[in-house]
């Protein structure tokens, strides 16, 4: 699943996502969603988590 839908994440969910820092690369970073930053039901470009490492990202995919 891509991560545009606030639905298909969860607290907990592990996920791939996309540091601000690392958008022209698209390097992803793994992880365990610890909060849901983005308030809307979608974004084009991903929900904006952040990690139990503290890690925000726009997520990319769902595992």
């Amino acid at each position: 699943m891509d991560g545009t839908k606030r639905s298909q994440i969860n607290i907990g969910s592990k996920v791939l996502v996309v540091q601000k820092q690392h958008q022209r690369t698209g390097e992803l970073t793994e992880g365990v969603v610890k909060r849901i930053l983005t308030n809307s039901a979608q974004h084009p470009h991903g929900i904006k988590v952040m990690l139990e490492n503290d890690i925000v990202g726009r997520v990319k995919e769902v595992k």
